[in-house]
């Protein structure tokens, strides 16, 4: 998909829109600069040496010809070229020049109106504006015109996300339900594509940059609150396989959403400061996006459900709008290849996304995880700091600082917290604070620390077991930022890998045994204890063998019963119907009769768990036994 890749004197791809290469490096480069992996960087540049050597004379990337040309599969090529130069800015002297030439081609094809025909660009157009806002705010170099109205040209012929985020237009309702069917030769179908849903969250506020209309602000925070609210599924993100249906747990959630809804989640945070987009996006990438890994992350799945309690090649009718028999089987690439190009920007780019700076003098940390940073503030101060944790398996941070000065420190409080402490010791000044007394930022959530140039801080958060409704006497279970899930326990039987040739148009459709790495297998995975359990919430109870953030975490993480705690709960049996070859949708409250003995089950991290079952229904027990 990238080694002989048309992109790179090779004959292959799986799509005519031409995306793999750039969907790869729009991944690779956050991940090996955070990393610090020169193997992985060495990669990134053989590749962009290539395709800048291999610029066309009037300036196009890549290797179509210019009858044969859209400028969709640019975008993600120039979000990870934009990436190259802010991890290393010797790259500019080189990337510079050629994302000029590209820009200046791209504007003349707008305006002749050509080259912007696939509706995948018209949908995904801001992710192109990002890098044109990122190239006048950081290297005009005398085309603040031109890049102005290139932005508003892709805008002005782009699909209109903030109309489609309007009460009188927007789905609220389960799609299935809609007549006549939506269809993908229906208008509304661009909007209602799950992937384009995750990235064209984003757009109002990507649009709002250049054009200063605040109206976009709330089109966009209604566009995500309806689509995560009505469309979403308990892990955060949306249910989609490929279209958006409703909140059935036996519907898909493809890998590609999950990362372009974390995407567009920490952009949103960053450009607009709602507390809610990043507990959103910390929600997808501690749940959504871990559970469609094998611990190993040489598998993967094209679209996961909230009810999954087996996992393997179906056959006969499936329950999803086109996805196909392998949609949840574990592999190299099952259903497509897209997924295995574009789900390595997920964690990378969280992680680039993590710190920020804060006004004149302010360092923050935005999405909570561990990380180091290393920054000049706007002020002049350079800051260096590491955060040390077991987030979110333990809810507790350990930074440690040097400055050239006092800065403030900014840290996000989730919504999800009941109370928190903070000890900061900042040269010879100790402060300790608590939520009764130091509160976060209504908007932001962020609580402010004034710092001198040496020193700690221990940040803990406490939080307690939350339940949210998933309509139909439905629940889902929280601790802090992780959704739990009924343990089913699981029987792992791994192939050589048969499903990289699931699409006649995969490259790797004719490999050959010796073209496979022994690594990849293909995954028939069936649980081995029952998934049928309705739950009793009001006995929930929260456990936990790791309490401190300096105890070390088994690895890999995501593996089964690697993390630390787990949750228990009276259960039992009920009759619960297979649809289509998976769970049905629970049954009505009232049809819900024990079949057995009520029993303890277990609930365990969503994303150790590859089958699972999320969205349990519930009944009172009482003092039954």
């Amino acid at each position: 998909m990238v080694s002989d890749s048309v992109w790179l004197g090779g004959s292959s791809e799986y799509s005519p829109l031409n995306e793999g290469v750039p969907y790869w490096l729009n991944g690779l480069v956050p991940l090996a600069y955070a990393l610090e992996d020169d193997r992985l960087k060495s990669q990134i540049d053989s590749v962009v040496d290539y395709v800048l050597d291999n610029q066309q004379t009037d300036g196009w990337l890549g290797p179509e010809q210019s009858a044969n040309r859209d400028i969709w599969g640019r975008f993600p090529l120039c979000l990870g070229l934009m990436q190259l130069v802010e991890a290393d800015e010797s790259k500019a002297t080189r990337v510079l020049p050629a994302l000029y030439k590209f820009v200046f081609l791209m504007h003349r094809m707008l305006v002749e109106n050509i080259g912007y025909e696939q509706f995948w660009g018209q949908v995904r157009y801001p992710d192109m504006i990002i890098v044109l806002e990122w190239l006048y705010e950081n290297h005009p170099a005398n085309n603040a015109h031109t890049l102005l109205e290139t932005m508003s040209l892709l805008n002005g012929r782009g699909s209109r996300w903030t109309e489609y985020y309007n009460r009188d237009r927007y789905i609220f309702k389960d799609l299935d339900t809609v007549r006549p069917p939506i269809t993908g030769e229906s208008p509304v179908f661009r909007y209602v594509h799950a992937v384009n849903a995750a990235q064209g969250m984003k757009a109002g506020a990507v649009i709002y940059r250049f054009n200063n209309d605040a109206s976009l602000l709330d089109s966009t925070r209604n566009g995500v609150n309806w689509t995560l609210t009505y469309h979403g599924d308990p892990a955060g993100a949306i249910v989609g396989d490929e279209r958006e249906s409703g909140l059935a747990p036996n519907r898909g959630i493809e890998l590609c959403t999950a990362v372009e809804t974390m995407y567009s989640l920490s952009y949103l945070y960053q450009a607009m400061g709602d507390k809610g987009f990043a507990d959103r996006c910390e929600r997808a990438a501690f749940n959504a996006l871990p559970v469609m890994f094998t611990s190993d992350l040489w598998a993967h799945q094209y679209i996961v459900l909230p009810n999954q309690p087996f996992s393997y090649s179906l056959s006969g009718p499936n329950p999803f709008w086109n996805t196909h028999d392998q949609s949840i089987l574990y592999g190299t690439a099952p259903n497509y290849p897209c997924c295995t190009v574009n789900m390595p920007q997920g964690l990378p780019k969280f992680l680039s996304a993590s710190f920020v700076r804060v006004g004149a003098n302010g360092l923050g940390h935005a999405l909570l995880s561990p990380g180091r940073v290393t920054t000049t503030l706007p002020s002049g101060t350079h800051v260096s700091l590491t955060c040390n944790t077991t987030y979110p398996f333990t809810n507790t941070f350990h930074y440690t600082f040097t400055a050239s000065g006092p800065f403030t420190l900014h840290l996000r409080v989730p919504s999800w917290y009941t109370f928190y402490t903070i000890a900061a010791a900042s040269e010879s000044a100790t402060q300790t604070y608590t939520s009764d007394s130091h509160l976060p930022d209504p908007h932001t959530g962020m609580l402010s620390l004034d710092l001198l140039h040496t020193g700690h801080v221990t940040y803990t958060l406490y939080t307690t077991i939350r339940t949210e409704d998933r309509g139909n006497h439905t629940i889902s279970v929280y601790h802090g930022a992780l959704l739990y899930a009924l343990d089913v326990g699981f029987s792992d039987t791994s192939t050589t890998s048969t499903s990289i040739s699931t699409s006649p148009s995969d490259p790797l459709a004719n490999a050959t045994a010796g073209q496979i790495p022994a690594q990849a297998h293909d995954h028939y995975i069936v649980n081995t204890k029952p998934w049928n359990i309705a739950i009793d919430p009001a006995t929930l109870k929260y456990h936990t063998d790791n309490t401190s953030a300096s105890d070390a975490l088994p690895h890999p993480i995501w593996a089964y019963e690697a993390p630390p705690s787990y949750i228990t709960v009276r259960g039992c049996e009920i009759d619960w119907p297979l649809e289509k070859q998976v769970p049905a949708p629970p049954p009505p409250r009232g049809e819900r009769k024990c079949k057995g003995e009520v029993k303890e089950v277990v609930l365990r991290p969503y994303g150790s768990l590859k089958v699972h079952m999320a969205v349990l229904p519930t009944v009172e027990l009482g003092e039954r036994i």
